[in-house]
C-alpha cells in the first residue's frame, strides 16, 4: 500500500460503503444467538470503527511517513482474507485479532505523536482511550490463542515482557 499516493485509497464513498456494511453485518450477528452468547462481542464493534479510524490516520497529512507505513501494514492486515484468524473460517470472530493489532498500532501512533492527531478521527460512541484501554485489557486473551510458534505471537509476547 503506497500511503504516500492518496489515490491508492478507496474513494470516500467505498470507505463509507464498506464501514457501512461491516457496521450492518456485525450488528445483525450481535442480534443473533451466536453473536449474544460470544464473550468477545463488545470488542468485535470496534472493528469497523478501528478500521475507519486507521484509514483516516493514515490520510493525516500531521502523521509522519514511518507511522504511515505502520498504519498501512495494519489496514493491509485488516482486508487480507488469510491472517491469523481468518475471518472465512471464524466469521466474526477471526477480526480478534485485527482489533489487537489495531489497538497496538494506534496505541504506538498516540505515544509518539500524542492523542490529539488520532483521536479528531474517531467516529466510535466510546471514547477512543476508554476503547483501547477495554481492548488491551483482553488482548493477552486474544494472543494466547495464536499458535506459539507464530512470529506475531512471540513479538506480542516479547513486547508484552518489555512493558
Amino acid at each position: 500500500m503506497n500511503v504516500d499516493n492518496e489515490e491508492k485509497l478507496p474513494e470516500e464513498q467505498e470507505q463509507q460503503d464498506f464501514y457501512q456494511k461491516l457496521r450492518t453485518k456485525l450488528v445483525a450477528f450481535l442480534g443473533s444467538k451466536k453473536g449474544k452468547s460470544n464473550k468477545f462481542t463488545p470488542y468485535l464493534m470496534f472493528v469497523p470503527d478501528l478500521f475507519h479510524l486507521l484509514i483516516k490516520t493514515v490520510t493525516d497529512a500531521g502523521v509522519d511517513k514511518k507511522s504511515r507505513a505502520l498504519i498501512g501494514a495494519s489496514i493491509a492486515y485488516f482486508v487480507l482474507p488469510m491472517d491469523l484468524m481468518p475471518e472465512g473460517l471464524l466469521g466474526f470472530g477471526g477480526y480478534l485479532d485485527d482489533v489487537v493489532l489495531a489497538t497496538f498500532v494506534v496505541n504506538t501512533i498516540i505515544n509518539k505523536l500524542g492523542p490529539d492527531v488520532v483521536e479528531k478521527h474517531w467516529t466510535g460512541d466510546d471514547k477512543l482511550l476508554h476503547v483501547l484501554q477495554k481492548v488491551a485489557e483482553v488482548s493477552d486473551e486474544v494472543v494466547s490463542k495464536i499458535p506459539v510458534k507464530s512470529p506475531i505471537a512471540q513479538f506480542v509476547k516479547q513486547e508484552s515482557k518489555d512493558k
